[in-house]
């Protein structure tokens, strides 16, 4: 599809977070690449492997596994200026283990690792966002797993109300359920519970 990437989201992320100019984008432009993504349309499937990091310039996307009886467990869900990838793929050459699948009609741009690794060399300044970006998400992981393993569903519930705002009136209970670990009939108990404290809280 044609797109001006000067006008895109995902020029404006890198050029205000990681300080990639205009003049290096141009020399990256081979490196990537604007699609539209049809709801429910696979990016990425468990065997394949993975060649690129998806930037959803809009829409939604998911990572997630499938258990042996076909239940999915979410991993992550993008929206829009979000990044999701599987490291395996890239940077070990092996299957995936996940899916990656657009729940909302999207426009994803595709990065191929090039523009990665000619992007840290063309600027320090993206080069320390990508070692910042890298920390971060180990930090993120780690919260997820501390999530899992040691809150409890309200809590956790909390936790994603924070971390994806602009999600709850965009994804089905039964996903946000998923990502949290919880069955559609905890998750609603916990929003029942939340929402009567709302009210006291309003009457005092």
């Amino acid at each position: 599809m044609e797109f001006n990437w000067r006008e895109s989201n995902f020029y404006k992320y890198y050029a205000e977070k990681a300080e990639l100019a205009e003049e290096v984008f141009e020399e990256l432009e081979p490196y990537f690449s604007f699609r539209e993504v049809a709801h429910h349309h696979y990016l990425l499937r468990e065997g394949e492997v993975s060649r690129y990091t998806f930037f959803v310039e809009s829409g939604l996307l998911q990572s997630f596994s499938l258990d042996e009886k076909g239940g999915e467990h979410i991993l992550q869900f993008a929206p829009e200026n979000w990044i999701v990838s599987d490291r395996a793929g890239q940077y070990f050459n092996k299957p995936s283990d996940f899916y990656i699948k657009a729940i909302e009609p999207s426009i994803v741009v595709f990065i191929q690792q090039e523009f990665m690794e000619k992007a840290s060399k063309e600027s320090n300044a993206f080069a320390c966002f990508m070692e910042s970006s890298l920390q971060r998400n180990i930090y993120m992981q780690q919260q997820r797993i501390n999530s899992l393993l040691a809150m409890t569903a309200k809590e956790r519930y909390l936790l994603f109300m924070d971390m994806y705002p602009s999600l709850l009136q965009r994804v089905p209970q039964w996903m946000i359920a998923s990502y949290l670990g919880i069955t559609p009939e905890s998750l609603s108990r916990v929003r029942r519970e939340l929402l009567m404290e709302s009210g006291r809280k309003k009457g005092d």
